[in-house]
């Protein structure tokens, strides 16, 4: 059942990759740290702690921090996700929030962790990353919480770690740009941060997060003007993101789209969603958020959530139709109800989907097939039924053959 949910340019990238010789061969002749793990369930802040003293205990072992050439070591902090979902949350600002104080608290002669922004990405000799992961499927399951800390010279994870969190009382609440996000914005750049916040150290950080490092830090800007209402400064980060090597991302895509439809200027907003499509049939996957009054194959009657789904839905038929790509059209429902009942109706409201298509594109929507997983391919899975489990209230668009 569902609810609506409330409302660097080249030179940076040039500038990650040639750190001093020196580093890197201090780094190559130590001897490679073992990851830390802990199995015991704690509180959130008690294992986020944990988290952190596991990758400081790591920092012992490398002369590059032992034997620094200048005082300290600067770590740039990438903003913290949910691994399933790539989005940042309430829940991993805390997460991050809680890293930081604590090894500036134990580390700080060695280490100066600071925000991710262009001003100080080419004194950065690290990054450090981190993610949160909830047993999806398992109502008040463990949260499993890792970390990463990656050189940018050699490319390689130097240190990582990991605790389990209760997840009772931790915020999932999505921040604005996420939650108001038409699409998932997961893809192989946010994937491949995940990966690299649980890659052992001595192993490469994963390459098409590493590759894309550079462009980061106005993704953040941007992104932090956004969830703070500057709109027309989020816009001019987003863009000068999408110009930057590296900034062919869906979420620099989603970014430029709410920018625009915030200022009102909806042809623009409608040209900039056609590119989110455009980026999800050529990577073969787009899920987007269409909600539902609850159970009804109904969209949400308020125009405030609603009110873009005919533009969206027409892209989409445009899209597709225009490349040829036949979807496989998939429902999903969050975990509220039976699990038969909650197949049925993410099946009918995929039909649902298909038959608007279908009449904005016949010949081509007549192609496209549907299916219906309820709530077993949940990215969330709380039940909540509000911003926090927003996504599992999605419909996918699988691009399959036709035929």
């Amino acid at each position: 059942m569902n609810s609506p949910h409330p409302r660097p340019h080249r030179g940076l990238h040039a500038a990650f990759l040639s750190i001093s010789l020196l580093l890197t061969a201090g780094l190559t002749a130590c001897t490679t740290p073992q990851p830390v793990a802990s199995t015991t369930v704690q509180s959130f802040d008690q294992a986020a702690s944990q988290a952190a003293d596991g990758l400081a205990t790591q920092l012992h072992t490398l002369p590059a921090f032992l034997e620094a050439l200048t005082p300290r070591r600067t770590v740039m902090v990438d903003p913290m996700i949910d691994a399933g979902s790539g989005e940042r949350s309430l829940a991993t600002q805390r997460l991050q929030s809680r890293v930081v104080e604590r090894l500036t608290a134990t580390h700080g002669d060695v280490v100066e962790l600071v925000p991710f922004d262009s001003a100080r990405a080419t004194k950065a000799s690290y990054v450090l990353t981190g993610t949160t992961t909830r047993q999806v499927g398992v109502p008040n399951s463990a949260l499993t919480i890792n970390l990463a800390l990656t050189d940018l010279a050699s490319g390689k994870v130097v240190a990582q770690s990991s605790a389990r969190a209760h997840s009772s009382g931790v915020d999932g609440t999505p921040l604005a740009l996420s939650q108001d996000s038409p699409v998932l914005a997961q893809d192989k750049v946010l994937e491949g941060y995940a990966r690299t916040s649980a890659t052992p150290p001595g192993q490469p950080a994963d390459a098409d997060y590493l590759s894309r490092v550079g462009v980061a830090p106005l993704i953040e800007k941007a992104s932090a003007d956004y969830n703070a209402g500057r709109y027309a400064e989020a816009l001019a980060g987003f863009e000068a993101a999408a110009a930057a090597p590296g900034g062919d991302q869906l979420r620099v895509l989603s970014g430029r789209y709410l920018a625009l439809a915030r200022l009102g200027r909806s042809a623009e907003a409608e040209q900039a969603f056609r590119a989110i499509v455009v980026y999800g049939v050529k990577n073969r996957q787009l899920s987007v958020k269409f909600l539902f009054t609850p159970n009804t194959t109904d969209f949400w009657r308020d125009p405030v959530v609603s009110g873009p789904y005919t533009m969206w839905l027409g892209e989409i038929a445009q899209v597709g139709s225009g490349a040829q790509a036949c979807m496989n059209i998939v429902g999903h429902t969050s975990r509220t109800g039976t699990e038969a009942y909650n197949d049925e109706l993410s099946l009918q409201r995929a039909a649902v989907i298909r038959e608007k298509l279908a009449v904005l594109s016949p010949a081509w929507g007549q192609r496209n097939t549907t299916s219906g997983r309820g709530f077993r391919d949940n990215l969330i899975g709380t039940g909540t039924d509000d911003a926090v489990d927003a996504l599992d209230r999605r419909v996918e668009f699988k691009i399959v053959d036709c035929g």
